[in-house]
């Protein structure tokens, strides 16, 4: 597989707190020379990158990283993400509505994003790390019934990012409809090449430019 493919499935992401706009520019910058898919980045960030970066693919995180904001914070956070410039959201579920079993409450939220997002890629993030196998298996239900693009295994601030077990059961019980992204603790380009091969669409990290230079990534 060429760099070039690999690259253009890259969700190329900077969400660390302190990030400066240098560091986001330089993303920008990075992302636009090795045409990855998309920037993923803080949302205080996407009106300025919008403006400076007109034909740049921008995904606004919303909820993030722990999804417990109320569904109309989220909500504000999306339409307030598009009118900057956002076209792709990430959202992250309500944790602990998976631990009450109120599935049902899930399915509805990621709708009401869905909606919100007006016909815009929608990526829903499930934070597998917290989650068992069973709770796995019900929200590739939740983001199915609720007509979201992707389901996407991880924040990259949870305790574990993604494994190739979760991608499988994922194909396993995911719509037709429904794409995988595969983030956090992609440390090699071999794990990029997998995870693509395994039916990933997209890959959320840091690191995929330095990954393909041959450079070590930091972090789990």
């Amino acid at each position: 597989m060429e760099n070039s493919q690999i690259l253009s499935h890259v969700d190329h992401t900077l969400l660390k707190a302190a990030a400066s706009w240098e560091e986001i520019r330089l993303l920008c910058e990075e992302a636009i020379y090795y045409k990855t898919a998309s920037v993923c980045v803080p949302p205080s960030y996407i009106y300025r990158i919008a403006q400076e970066f007109p034909l740049l693919n921008i995904c606004a995180v919303v909820g993030f990283p722990l999804g417990y904001s109320v569904v109309q914070a989220k909500q504000a956070e999306v339409e307030s993400a598009i009118a900057d410039g956002a076209s792709e959201v990430d959202m992250v579920i309500n944790i602990g509505d998976v631990k009450n079993r109120d599935y049902n409450r899930i399915t509805e939220e990621i709708r009401t994003l869905k909606k919100a997002a007006g016909g815009r890629i929608l990526k829903v993030i499930i934070e597998t790390c917290f989650l068992t196998e069973e709770e796995k298996i019900a929200l590739c239900k939740c983001v199915t019934e609720s007509g979201a693009d992707y389901i996407k295994t991880s924040t990259g601030f949870g305790t574990a990012g993604a494994f190739m077990e979760d991608i499988l059961l994922f194909r396993q019980h995911i719509g037709p409809d429904v794409k995988i992204k595969a983030a956090g603790g992609i440390r090699s380009r071999q794990d990029m090449v997998d995870f693509l091969e395994a039916g990933c669409d997209r890959l959320g990290t840091s690191s995929a430019i330095k990954l393909l230079a041959g450079e070590a990534a930091a972090g789990y």
